[in-house]
């Protein structure tokens, strides 16, 4: 578990003691994973309780095919993301700093980072409006507005002062107990003929993409699964979590390359076990908001998003499960709240390093522009729900930004992969198929989604 406070050693600083042969056996491996269940703590978050339930009420079944590509193409951008990382010991963002293209002080793609962070402010503001639209249904007598700045002051107390790694193993906690009875629910509804029928399901593996919810579809495509935030992000965990200095400093030794080998294999499974848990967690809120809120004819919207969303559960599960799904919503929010501000806040002071404000080496400079960016990343998105006031429409418009961001990182991540890799860590061919396969379905979906919306205006 990764912690935002300061830390006695400088994760990005390899020396020769942090050098440790990776685990052999898979029980010794489980114990290493990490940073893909910070993600999958992201992750289930406001995507699949809002966006994912909002695509299935708005279309029903039809999208099904959306969902399941979101989930198990984009790992393999991660994965060579990460293999990048551990092999050179570079951030994720120093990597697309190096792809040729505009550049003033940090090239262009590291600016396109900074907008599209910009947007999914909008998915943070939505969250901090989800949760206090929550407690707003427990005690009605306190304004959602009023429990938004609450939260606002527990947050910043929280990131600044401390106990986030204490808030991320408790949030992981309740993300999966609310994620294993979501699946349990969703299991109910296959049960449930009035609004499930494996035929509806099957008919949405058409690969067309809906027109009444192509908004939607899209925003989900590009924060379901891992989206475009968590591919940046993902590299820093992996370099906090320590795959990369475990690995060494490059020596092009036979001894280097084997521990780099070893590490990228923990890696993998470490991708591998988090996008099984997210593709769940995602398939099971699209079923259920394709089956009971599109069947009940009701669409989650501003103020009445929660009541709404807490169909799919007490129409599975009964009535005595609202409150379960109040814990379990706030759980799931909050918990992304922690986790998305933390490793943005993480780019962020990156970026600041390669714009030349400060030395790699000066890890006390690194956490001063961390806390800069924390700041930021927690008012700026409550400022932004308090004038947009409607969670839904926020969470599509920071995921339709995020989706468009997705064929920039998928190209960046090719260049990385045939230009500056070292040759001793190197994939197989059929990896670097799967990862050009990726980027061409990625860059293919964003182009038919960028004509056809400018052919309908």
């Amino acid at each position: 578990m990764i912690s935002t406070e300061p830390a006695l050693k400088d994760p990005y600083q390899f020396e020769a003691a942090d050098i440790a042969d990776p685990p052999q056996s898979f029980a010794a491996i489980l114990r290493r994973i990490g940073p893909g269940m910070i993600l999958a703590a992201s992750i289930v978050g406001s995507g699949e309780l809002i966006a994912t339930t909002t695509l299935g009420a708005q279309v029903g079944y039809a999208a099904m095919w959306v969902i399941a590509l979101s989930c198990l193409i984009k790992p393999a951008v991660q994965a060579e993301l990460g293999r990048y990382t551990i092999a050179t010991g570079e951030t994720g963002l120093a990597g697309f700093n190096l792809v040729p293209g505009p550049r003033w002080k940090v090239n262009w793609i590291v600016w396109a980072w900074a907008t599209m962070t910009l947007m999914t402010q909008l998915q943070v503001g939505a969250m901090f409006g989800g949760v206090s639209q929550v407690m707003f249904q427990l005690v009605p007598a306190i304004s959602v507005n009023a429990w938004v700045l609450v939260f606002l002051g527990i947050t910043l107390a929280l990131l600044l002062g401390g106990g986030y790694e204490r808030i991320e193993g408790l949030a992981m906690i309740k993300v999966g107990l609310f994620t294993l009875l979501t699946f349990l629910a969703a299991v109910v509804l296959t049960r449930m003929p009035q609004y499930f029928s494996w035929s509806d399901v099957w008919q949405g593996f058409n690969f067309r993409l809906p027109g009444e919810g192509l908004s939607t579809a899209v925003a989900v495509f590009g924060i379901t699964g891992v989206g475009a935030s968590e591919l940046f992000m993902y590299p820093y965990w992996c370099v906090e979590k320590g795959y990369a200095r475990y690995s060494g400093q490059r020596d092009g030794s036979p001894e280097w390359r084997a521990r780099a080998e070893g590490w990228i294999r923990v890696m993998h499974v470490d991708i591998f076990a988090s996008m099984f848990i997210y593709t769940v967690a995602t398939i099971a809120f699209y079923l259920l908001g394709a089956g009971i809120l599109h069947g009940m004819g009701k669409v989650p919207a501003a103020r009445d998003m929660i009541p709404v969303l807490s169909n799919i559960y007490t129409q599975t599960l009964g009535p005595w499960s609202l409150w379960i799904f109040y814990l379990g919503a706030i759980a799931t929010l909050y918990g992304t709240i922690f986790a998305a501000t933390a490793a943005n806040s993480r780019v962020f002071a990156d970026m600041v390093r390669l714009m030349g404000f400060f030395d790699r080496s000066d890890y006390p400079a690194r956490l001063r522009y961390r806390r800069r960016g924390l700041l930021f990343l927690t008012i700026f998105p409550v400022c932004l729900f308090m004038l947009v006031q409607s969670p839904v429409k926020m969470v599509i418009a920071g995921g339709v930004a995020q989706s468009l961001m997705l064929p920039v990182i998928g190209i960046g991540t090719l260049y990385l992969r045939h230009r500056h890799l070292p040759v001793e860590v190197k994939p197989p061919a059929w990896v670097t198929v799967a990862l050009w396969v990726a980027t061409l379905v990625i860059v293919t979906l964003m182009g038919y989604y960028v004509v056809l919306t400018l052919q309908q205006r």
